[in-house]
C-alpha cells in the first residue's frame, strides 16, 4: 500500500523541491533554481519536439548557417504558439500559503525580491499602472496571487483544445525553456552557448551566435535590433534595463542572486558576462543618435534637421520627421533614405530659418561621419558635447548626453559573484546531433549524481521512472482550477462529467497530466481522470478514504461508497491510499 506523501526514495526535506518540479510555478523556480534547466531537459527528451524535425518548415535546415536556422525556428514558434498570462489558467493561491510553504528555504523578504505580487517593485512601469489591476488581480482579495505555472511543451500544445485558443500557448518561462530545447534539438546550437536569464518579472535566453541573440517570448532580438529605438525593442529591453537578473543557467549549472553556492562553471559565466556586455553596448554614430531620439522622444524637441528643397535650406522639427516614419520604409536614422523621407513631409511643416534653441542633427551627422565615439573615451565625449549647441542651456545639453550614453550602453545587473562558492556536479554533456534515445539514456545514467538531470524526469511527469509522492503532492495541493470549476456540480453530475471526457492524454507513454491540465484541456487518460476526480472529491470531503489502484490497462477508484473504473493506456501499476 502506497500512501500519499510517503516516499522511500526522497528525503522529506527534498519533497517540496521535487513536487515543485511537477507544478513549476515561477515562484517555485525562484526558490529552487535547478528547476529552470530541468524543464529544458524535459523538453529536450520530449518526442514532441523531435517530431518537429520532420516538419516541412525545417527541410534543408542543415544547409543553413546558425542564425538562419534560428530565424526559421522563430517563425515556427510564432506560427504555433501564443503568449499567455491568463490568471484563470492555473488558478490562485495566497501570499500567506506560499510564504509558509517556502519558509524552510527562503524568508519572506527574500521571496519578495522574486515577484511583484510579493512586494517586488523593480520595474516602475508596472507599478505606475497599478500592478494588481495590470494583471487582473484587483477583482480578488489583496492576498491572492496566481500560480503562473510554467508549461511543458505538451501542455503548451494542448492549449489548442482550450476555448478561444487556436494554437499552442505559454507564459514567458515556458517559451524560454521551449526555445532553449528547440535551439539544441532543431538548430544544433551547443548547450554551452544557450544561457537562460530569469528576472523577477520575465524570462528569456541569450544565444552566443554572431553578435548575440536574445529570445523574448516568441520573438528574437539581435544587437542591431537592440539599438533600433522602436517601441517593440523598448519592451524587449525592459527586463534587462530595469530588473535584477536573479538566475543565469546553462548546461554547466546556475548562479542565483540569493544562494551563496553557484553550480555554473566560472569560465562559462564569465563568457556570458562578456558577450552580454558587448551585446548591450555600441559606439555613438549618426544612426545610433537618430535611433536614440526615436526611442527617447522627450529629447526630440531639442533637435531639428536641415533639408535642401529646391536649392533652399529649410528646417524641420525632428519630431515631425519621426512622425512621418510610421507607414514609410524610410528612416531618419538611415542616411541613404532620410532625404526620401523628408521629401514626403508636407512643405508647411518646414521652417525657412533655423529653429531657435534646437540642435541641428545634420551638423552632428557630419561630425560623427567616419568617427564613431565610444562612451568610454572621455576626450571624444567632450568633443561631442562641444558640438551639441544648446546656447545658455547646459542642463538640456547634459540631459541629452546622459540619455544618449544610457541608450548606447547598458550594464545588466547580473548576480554578484563576490563571495560565491562555485561547486557543482559538472556539465550536462549533450552534443548537437545526438539521437533522442541516446540523450535519454545519458540523462538516466547521471541521475544519481546530477540533481538537475534527476529533476528533469519529474518535470517530464514520467511516473514509470520517478517516485509518485512528488506528483501526488503537487496534484492534491496545487491544482485549484478543477476544484473551483466543478464546485457547483452535484456528486452525481461530477461522475457523469468524468465519464464524458475524452479518454486521451496530452502526454505520451507513461507520462501523466496533472489535474488542472485534465480540466483545462478537457481530456485525460483513465489514470489522469481518476487522480483528478480524487483531488476534487478530497476537497469536498477531506476525511474521505480513497483508494486508487492502477492495474495496467485499468484504474479502479474506491470513493464515496462507489467503485469507479477507468480505462488507461499508461500501463502503470500502483495502489495508492489517499
Amino acid at each position: 500500500m502506497y500512501r500519499m506523501n510517503e516516499s522511500p526514495d526522497i528525503p522529506s526535506e527534498e519533497l517540496e523541491k521535487y513536487s515543485s518540479a511537477i507544478s513549476l510555478s515561477d515562484m517555485e523556480i525562484f526558490v529552487f533554481p535547478e528547476l529552470l534547466y530541468s524543464l529544458v531537459l524535459a523538453n529536450i527528451m520530449s518526442p514532441r519536439i523531435w517530431a518537429w524535425k520532420n516538419h516541412d518548415w525545417f527541410r534543408k535546415l542543415d544547409t543553413m548557417k546558425p542564425y538562419k536556422k534560428i530565424q526559421r525556428l522563430k517563425q515556427f514558434i510564432i506560427d504555433h504558439y501564443e503568449f499567455n498570462l491568463d490568471l484563470d489558467t492555473w488558478g490562485l493561491t495566497t501570499k500567506e500559503a506560499e510564504v509558509e510553504r517556502f519558509a524552510p528555504f527562503m524568508d519572506e523578504k527574500t521571496i519578495g525580491q522574486s515577484n511583484a505580487l510579493f512586494g517586488y517593485e523593480g520595474d516602475k512601469h508596472y507599478f505606475s499602472l497599478d500592478i494588481r489591476k495590470h494583471f487582473g488581480l484587483d477583482k480578488y482579495t489583496s492576498n491572492a496571487i496566481p500560480y503562473w505555472k510554467t508549461e511543458t511543451l505538451e501542455a503548451m500544445d494542448a492549449f489548442q483544445f482550450k476555448e478561444d485558443y487556436h494554437a499552442g500557448a505559454g507564459e514567458c518561462v515556458s517559451l524560454s525553456t521551449l526555445y532553449a530545447a528547440a535551439l539544441f534539438v532543431i538548430c544544433d546550437i551547443p548547450l554551452e552557448d544557450i544561457f537562460l536569464l530569469a528576472t523577477p518579472l520575465h524570462s528569456q535566453n541569450f544565444i552566443n551566435v554572431n553578435d548575440g541573440v536574445l529570445t523574448n517570448n516568441r520573438r528574437l532580438v539581435t544587437k542591431n535590433m537592440w539599438f533600433n529605438g522602436t517601441d517593440l525593442t523598448a519592451r524587449a529591453q525592459r527586463a534587462l534595463r530595469h530588473e535584477q537578473i536573479t538566475i543565469v543557467a546553462n548546461n554547466t549549472g546556475y548562479i542565483h542572486t540569493v544562494y551563496p553556492e553557484a553550480t555554473i562553471a566560472p569560465d562559462s559565466f564569465e563568457l556570458f558576462r562578456e558577450k552580454l556586455s558587448a551585446f548591450t553596448t555600441t559606439a555613438i554614430t549618426y544612426e545610433m543618435l537618430a535611433n536614440f531620439l526615436r526611442d527617447r522622444s522627450e529629447h526630440q524637441t531639442c533637435f531639428q534637421i536641415k533639408y535642401l528643397r529646391h536649392g533652399k535650406e529649410q528646417y524641420l522639427p525632428i519630431e515631425r520627421a519621426f512622425a512621418y516614419e510610421h507607414g514609410s520604409p524610410y528612416k531618419v536614422s538611415d542616411k541613404a533614405t532620410c532625404d526620401k523621407l523628408l521629401n514626403q513631409v508636407d512643405e508647411y511643416d518646414f521652417y525657412t530659418a533655423p529653429i531657435p534653441n534646437r540642435i541641428q542633427l545634420n551638423k552632428l551627422a557630419d561630425y560623427l561621419k567616419g568617427n564613431p565615439i565610444s562612451h568610454f573615451d572621455e576626450a571624444s565625449m567632450t568633443g561631442l558635447a562641444d558640438k551639441i549647441e544648446c546656447t545658455g542651456d547646459m542642463d538640456r545639453k547634459m540631459s541629452v548626453l546622459e540619455g544618449l550614453v544610457d541608450f548606447i550602453h547598458l550594464d545588466p545587473e547580473l548576480p554578484d559573484i563576490t563571495n560565491k562558492t562555485f561547486t557543482g556536479p559538472g556539465p550536462i554533456e549533450l552534443k548537437p546531433g545526438m539521437p533522442r534515445d541516446e540523450i535519454v539514456e545519458y540523462l538516466k545514467g547521471i541521475r544519481q549524481t546530477h540533481r538537475v538531470a534527476d529533476l528533469a524526469f519529474y518535470a517530464s511527469r514520467d511516473l514509470a521512472t520517478t517516485d509518485w509522492a512528488p506528483f501526488l503532492k503537487a496534484a492534491f495541493e496545487r491544482n485549484p482550477v478543477c476544484i473551483e470549476k466543478t464546485k457547483t456540480l452535484s456528486d452525481d453530475a461530477l461522475f457523469q462529467l468524468f465519464e464524458s471526457l475524452p479518454n486521451e492524454s496530452i502526454y505520451d507513454g507513461t507520462r501523466v497530466a496533472q489535474p488542472d491540465e485534465v480540466w483545462n484541456f478537457q481530456r485525460g487518460d483513465g489514470l489522469e481522470k481518476a487522480i483528478t476526480f480524487a483531488d476534487i472529491w478530497k476537497s469536498r470531503y477531506p476525511d474521505a478514504s480513497i483508494e486508487l489502484a492502477a492495474r495496467g490497462r485499468e484504474v479502479a477508484l474506491k470513493i464515496g461508497g462507489k467503485d469507479l473504473l477507468f480505462e488507461s493506456s499508461k500501463g502503470l501499476e500502483k495502489i495508492i491510499s489517499l
